[in-house]
């Protein structure tokens, strides 16, 4: 006999809401920077670490070279970073912030602060939410 599930039970559809409602979040929050989600957590990468070799934030971001070229270097394209093949050996590329990207980080997240505030998620909600995710991403890598 066929157990039928509800899908608004199921972990992954809400995993799967959730992730496409933080898209629109962060489309919300960065548009007045006019960066992508995506490139703010490369910006965010940089941001705790500069001058990062291009497998560096491969590993950072769990991307291959091949989703992360692109995405660099449009970035540079709009002053973001810098891209430099080291003279000693020309197959390794460090992406480095510009003095605007490092001048944006503070403002970047204030609005980021700022929308998440429009949120009834309180500091403690996050961390329990932050805690449970790292939790399930653990279990699901393994």
């Amino acid at each position: 006999m066929p157990t039928h599930v509800d899908l608004a039970n199921q972990l992954c559809f809400s995993v799967y809401n959730v992730n496409r409602l933080f898209n629109k979040f962060y489309q919300e929050a960065l548009k007045t920077f006019d960066l992508t989600y995506p490139q703010y957590l490369l910006l965010t990468v940089l941001w705790n670490h500069d001058h990062r070799e291009l497998r560096e934030l491969g590993e950072a971001l769990h991307l291959s070279s091949n989703t992360l070229t692109p995405l660099i270097k449009r970035l540079a394209a709009h002053g973001w970073v810098t891209r430099e093949h080291p003279a000693a050996d020309k197959r390794r590329l460090i992406v480095s912030l510009t003095d605007h990207a490092k001048a944006a980080e503070v403002p970047i997240q204030q609005a980021l602060a700022d929308c998440l505030g429009r949120y009834s998620l309180t500091p403690a909600d996050y961390e329990q939410a932050l805690a449970l995710n790292q939790k399930l991403e653990a279990g699901l890598s393994e």
